[in-house]
């Protein structure tokens, strides 16, 4: 399939009495205009076709599945508002992902390492909406407030894990598919509990949103166990966010290189 073929099953899949569309066939992306509510999204057609090699069907099921649910909580938004600061949770995305909406609003962030950034997200049930500046004075709400209830948020998702051996070294998966997996590495209480039953080096990963992996790291094989995981992890997710690991050491992430055998902290390449 190519993205013409792409962009024609979406319109016969939404219908063009609600929507409106503009295919960008020069950057591959496809812009669609909900005509009731104003608002609009961009959608990377690269991504979906190269899903649709493997997935077939399901890939395009999927983003018409993203594309309603997106806009079911932008008019819910407009029409309701925020429903209090509990529905507040942090997402965790690459540096590398916008700081603006697609209006040109500044997303409300924090800093978090080299490799990623804290966006904060409205929960809508079976979505989420990343929260901009714009949407702060309909509620008087300020940005450290939203920051305060996302830290607060984090603390109360389930922590229950999977955990795997290989080679004498043990893993440990979250994985609710809650939308929020990767933000759990937030929640520094459960960090510090998971430190205390580490009898290696304790690794954090992050490599998709819908996935934390914990590695207590006991020898070299270790390292080359996790580099390949979670360069799997990073090509399969849904939203990908690095495939470099942490190692987590007093409270602190520092990214790793794993190259051959050997880990290498990353600002120390060249040493």
């Amino acid at each position: 399939m190519e993205s013409p073929q792409l962009v024609a099953q979406i319109k016969e899949r939404l219908g063009e009495a609600t929507y409106s569309f503009t295919f960008d066939e020069k950057h591959d992306k496809l812009r669609l205009d909900h005509k009731v509510i104003g608002k609009g999204m961009d959608i990377s057609l690269a991504g979906i076709l190269a899903k649709y090699e493997t997935k077939k069907e399901q890939a395009i099921d999927e983003i018409i599945y993203t594309i309603k649910q997106t806009f079911l909580a932008m008019e819910r938004e407009q029409k309701e508002g925020f429903e209090g600061l509990a529905a507040v949770c942090p997402i965790i995305r690459s540096t590398s992902f916008p700081l603006t909406s697609n209006e040109g609003h500044a997303f409300i962030t924090t800093d978090h390492t080299a490799e990623t950034r804290i966006y904060y997200a409205l929960d809508l049930g079976a979505t989420y909406r990343l929260i901009d500046e714009s949407m702060l004075p309909k509620v008087a709400i300020t940005g450290e407030q939203i920051r305060e209830a996302a830290r607060f948020s984090v603390k109360k998702l389930p922590t229950t894990f999977k955990r795997d051996e290989v080679s004498g070294n043990v893993y440990y998966f979250l994985n609710h598919n809650d939308g929020y997996d990767a933000s759990r590495i937030l929640n520094d209480s459960f960090l510090n509990e998971m430190a205390l039953q580490i009898e290696g080096e304790m690794t954090v990963s992050v490599p998709h949103q819908d996935v934390l992996i914990i590695g207590d790291i006991r020898n070299e094989v270790g390292y080359d166990v996790l580099a390949q995981m979670t360069m799997h992890f990073f090509t399969v997710g849904a939203v990908p966010i690095t495939s470099l690991s942490f190692v987590y050491e007093n409270g602190h992430l520092e990214p790793i290189f794993i190259l051959a055998k050997n880990k290498v902290k990353k600002g120390q390449e060249d040493l």
